[in-house]
């Protein structure tokens, strides 16, 4: 009996563990909060798009955040729970997000409404060191995100279609860091769009 209920013990954490968001978007440890502010370029001029504040566990997993778009009116706000994500957005029906941990370093992240009307899901497939490998849209696009890395920074993100053609890829480069490791400044440069973005990140520690 007791051995039947640690295997449930462990299929329930499984079921609900998730990878530390400081891990997948190479945060330093410690850190407290943070806000990201992302803009698009154009003629050289940076356009706020929008400002996301987070707010994290001890562990390095996002407790709530909240995005605005330039004028302030709120995107999206989420919320951690014991076993779920809350994600609330403006006008539309809460998401209640689940993930799956997965074998082979895999997440499967399920996003429902109240009525459990399936809005979303995607596996998640991470390197050792917890970073993200691969994101495999399971739901509507089906395209797969695959990141590349080099000297510990994200520095490509190719995506694809369920049929393997090219359907953007994306040149990222760190422009400065702080004294422990975050990286401040990122610009995103798509190679078919020529779309430019700067990533600007402002963290507590």
């Amino acid at each position: 009996m007791k051995a039947l209920l640690y295997f449930i013990l462990i299929l329930t954490l499984q079921s609900c563990a998730t990878k530390k968001y400081i891990k997948t978007q190479l945060l330093p440890e410690g850190i407290k909060s943070a806000t990201e502010e992302t803009y698009k370029v154009v003629d050289n001029e940076q356009q706020l798009l929008q400002k996301k504040e987070m707010i994290f566990t001890a562990n390095g997993r996002i407790k709530h955040s909240k995005t605005v778009d330039a004028e302030g009116n709120i995107i999206q706000e989420t919320k951690k729970k014991l076993w779920f994500i809350v994600e609330l957005y403006p006008g539309k029906e809460t998401y209640y997000c689940k993930t799956r941990w997965k074998p082979g370093q895999r997440e499967r992240i399920s996003c429902y409404t109240r009525k459990q009307y399936k809005e979303n899901e995607s596996i998640y497939h991470y390197n050792a060191d917890g970073t993200i490998d691969k994101i495999v849209d399971n739901f509507t696009t089906f395209y797969t995100q695959y990141f590349y890395y080099s000297n510990n920074e994200l520095s490509r993100i190719v995506v694809k279609d369920k049929n393997n053609q090219l359907i953007d890829e994306i040149l990222i480069r760190c422009e400065s860091k702080d004294e422990k490791g975050a990286c401040l400044k990122e610009t995103r440069i798509s190679i078919i769009t020529k779309n430019k973005e700067v990533r600007q990140l402002s963290a507590n520690y």
